[in-house]
């Protein structure tokens, strides 16, 4: 008998017990209503928690009865509680955090090939947000030359006057050692060269993953300096339709359309934009410094969702152009041998992108790429003329896996690159390039405040062999205020004719590469940064501050030599180093914001400084911002002296700008001064050398524009 009673206690107490321990599944979303991979859930005062999953959920366990608070938290976004009385009838609750404006990074990126928190990957990767490319667009809504080159440690490089044409350079290295990417897939560069920068409007980005130094373990060869990804928005259940018209003082007209919306299983976003540019002479040399340009761009993606775990996405992808400088005469039509000076740049651009991605479970996604490009650009000078055709595929695969301390990725890729270039001359400069690799990268969480990321690429090239493309990267929380990353790898460089000594020449008299005796460019890079973040004053005002140091070797550097009437490539007998440091410095006090930062970038080869390099750089932004009302921007960037390529010294210049913009429910209106100040090349020497029908072109090193003032208006329909 007593024995019964023990036991029913016993019963009753567990059950008890039991029915104490309750559960709760948290799905944690962004204010675009996208679930958050890796947000931290867990009950206040207790070790009870869970970090959420590909489907943005999280599920606490045992959870006792009583009154609990639920934090949840991801980097870039405001911290919440919620309080919630346990038990409870329910099983799943949604919570929506918000964009922390005081945070440096954003969260969602595509660049690492990561599930994990941004917080958490070793890899260095800055990111310019959505609300960072409006403001940018309003300075310059044709392209992203603007908002890339007020990046720390970025520099524009205008290759032509006439032209306008520009090639990124990170960290000092030419723009054919940075990988530029459009969701993943690489679209630009080879025979485009400069012009891919002038033609990427950015209305229909959601925003662009940066990461400097070594990046060929992650994406192949051209990734030494480092890579760009231009993220596109997706379709939402909410309809997007924003129209966007700007006009400039130097006669610029740009109309920029952009449509997005999700049925069900489908989607859909279509872009398109339309550029006219009236030739410009600033300087009243009789030339022009901001060529004439009449483009189009039109980007339509059908998205397909077979389940919730698969999407298929297909973008065509169409860019017209049509680009003119020289003589002032000439443009006008009035063509004269005393006059008859011009460059025209004729180009097309098609491609296709095809995606695939599969989220098999919480553990295992699969994901597909393919693209296809065809590009086509007729450079005419007026005694030569440059022409021909470049087809290009990419497709990889990739296999995922996750558990709680580590993440696996396996894939491989292969591209193909075909150049053809037409009989204009007695050069044949056409090729063919095939490249397979296969890669593989793991992110291993060791501690709760150190994480290895090491990744190890082997590619094969039919010119010029394989390639072994070891990485490795480190992050290091030292507390809640202070982490550091660090982290190199090696990569490497198909030669081509296509560099910025060469675009320079526009190809005249550059002489082909001989494959059978020349040595592709290899490198190793190395990078360190730490990162501090608090609040002072009182905790009225928050502080960002990251210190990055770098360097960079590259072998076999590819070097243009003027042999007689000819330019030949060779590969140069002593390393090219890049070294240097970056500083970035971000306050807020309340609706205002302040950004300063600090470049230091020496790049040396053949023991002389590069040519058209600037050694220090120094940029501040002082924003006011109220959210949907008012923004409201001064800027001011330095330049210090550099080297021209005959080794005399320029001077060193300023560039300032301001920009308001007013928002009145779905209309915005826009005014941006870009160099009010009205720095430009020509206040320093003449952009133009005679004789006027065979002119020499002086080295670009500052503003050829000078003052721009533009205005415009953006309508959310």
């Amino acid at each position: 008998m007593v024995k019964n009673i023990v036991l029913a206690i016993v019963m009753v107490l567990s059950a008890i017990q039991i029915k104490a321990q309750n559960s709760i599944e948290v799905k944690v979303i962004s204010d675009e209503k996208e679930p958050i991979i890796g947000a931290s859930v867990y009950i206040k005062n207790t070790s009870l928690g869970a970090e959420t999953n590909l489907k943005g959920i999280a599920k606490i366990t045992t959870i006792p009865n009583g009154t609990q608070t639920l934090v949840i938290s991801f980097i870039g976004f405001e911290t919440i509680e919620k309080t919630m009385q346990f038990p409870t009838n329910k099983t799943q609750i949604t919570v929506e955090l918000h964009e922390d404006e005081e945070s440096l990074e954003t969260v969602v990126i595509q660049s690492t090939r990561s599930k994990r928190s941004i917080a958490e990957i070793p890899t260095r990767i800055e990111v310019i947000s959505s609300e960072e490319l409006a403001e940018k667009a309003f300075m310059n809504s044709s392209n992203i030359a603007m908002l890339l080159r007020e990046s720390t440690g970025i520099q524009m490089q205008q290759t032509s006057a006439n032209s306008a044409n520009q090639s990124i350079r990170i960290q000092g290295l030419d723009g054919r050692f940075t990988q530029l990417l459009k969701d993943g897939f690489p679209l630009f560069g080879g025979f485009s060269s400069g012009l891919s920068i002038m033609q990427i409007p950015p209305l229909d980005l959601q925003q662009v993953e940066i990461i400097k130094g070594s990046s060929s373990t992650l994406y192949g060869g051209g990734a030494i300096a480092g890579l760009v990804n231009l993220v596109s928005k997706k379709p939402k259940n909410e309809r997007e339709m924003n129209l966007m018209f700007d006009q400039t003082s130097r006669n610029g007209s740009t109309l920029n359309a952009f449509y997005s919306e999700r049925f069900d299983r489908f989607g859909v976003t279509l872009y398109g934009s339309a550029n006219r540019q009236q030739a410009t002479d600033v300087n009243d040399d009789r030339f022009s410094d901001i060529p004439k340009v009449r483009s189009v761009t039109i980007n339509p993606s059908i998205f397909y969702y077979p389940s919730k775990q698969e999407e298929w996405r297909l973008n065509f992808g169409t860019t017209l152009e049509n680009r003119t400088g020289g003589a002032m005469d000439v443009i006008a039509g009035n063509t004269s041998l005393e006059n008859g000076f011009y460059e025209k740049n004729k180009t097309e651009r098609y491609s296709t992108q095809l995606s695939y991605t599969n989220d098999i479970s919480e553990e295992k996604s699969f994901h597909f790429k393919n693209s296809i490009s065809y590009f086509t650009r007729n450079l005419a000078l007026s005694d030569y003329e440059f022409d021909g055709k470049q087809w290009a595929s990419f497709t990889e695969a990739t296999y995922n896996w996750y558990n709680t301390t580590s993440d696996w990725v396996l894939g491989g890729n292969m591209i193909t690159e075909n150049f053809i270039e037409k009989p204009t001359t007695n050069l044949d400069r056409s090729y063919e390039q095939f490249t397979v690799g296969a890669f593989t990268q793991n992110n291993w969480r060791l501690t709760k405040s150190l994480t290895l990321e090491s990744g190890l690429r082997t590619d094969y090239n039919d010119h010029y062999g394989v390639f072994v493309l070891p990485r490795a990267s480190l992050f290091i929380k030292y507390n809640d205020n202070v982490s550091s990353r660090i982290g190199g790898g090696l990569g490497y460089k198909i030669p081509t004719i296509f560099t910025e000594d060469a675009e320079l020449r526009s190809y005249q008299n550059v002489m082909p590469i001989n494959v059978s005796n020349f040595k592709p460019e290899t490198s190793v890079g190395f990078n360190a940064d730490i990162n501090y973040k608090t609040k002072i004053l009182n905790d009225n005002v928050s502080l960002s501050f990251n210190q990055l140091v770098f360097y960079t070797q590259v072998k076999n550097a590819l070097l243009l030599e003027e042999n007689a009437t000819n330019y030949e490539f060779v590969n140069s007998n002593s390393p090219l180093n890049s070294y240097g440091a970056e500083t970035n410095l971000k306050l807020k006090y309340k609706d205002f914001i302040l950004f300063t930062n600090y470049a230091y970038n020496n790049v040396e080869i053949n023991k002389n400084q590069k040519a058209l390099t600037p050694k220090h750089s120094f940029g501040g932004v002082l924003m006011y911002e109220v959210h949907g009302t008012w923004r409201i921007g001064y800027e001011a960037y330095y330049k210090s002296s550099q080297l021209r390529n005959d080794l005399t010294q320029t001077p060193d210049f300023w560039t300032m700008g301001f920009m308001a913009m007013r928002t009145f429910g779905k209309i915005s209106l826009y005014a941006n001064f870009e160099n009010f100040t009205d720095t430009k090349q020509q206040n320093y020497q003449e952009m133009i050398q005679p004789p006027h029908n065979n002119p020499s072109l002086t080295d670009i090193w500052a503003p050829t524009d000078g003052f721009v003032f533009n205005t415009g208006i953006l309508v959310k329909l």
